[in-house]
């Protein structure tokens, strides 16, 4: 099973790498603590870094699914989505 994450620019940075693949998550809950522990792991901020950001899987917000309950299977992609603004 392999899911890939796609990081924010800013997370990204932080981190030194944009996109981190996992062997296993059940569910982006599970996946969101493991991706915590890199970030623990190199002493960044994650709860800062991915405070201003939705999750997306495969390109559906999980807020428009079951949120943090969402299941995740193998090939799936988790993708931090940084709100933004312009004109």
């Amino acid at each position: 099973m392999s899911i890939s994450v796609e990081l924010t620019y800013d997370m990204g940075k932080a981190l030194g790498e944009q996109r981190i693949e996992f062997e296993s998550a059940k569910s982006v809950k599970d996946l969101m603590q493991l991706v915590r522990e890199i970030f623990l792991e190199r002493g960044e901020d994650f709860e800062g870094l991915s405070r201003l950001a939705a999750i997306a899987v495969n390109g559906v917000l999980v807020n428009h699914r079951i949120g943090m309950k969402t299941p995740l299977a193998d090939g799936d992609t988790v993708v931090f989505v940084k709100a933004a603004a312009g004109g």
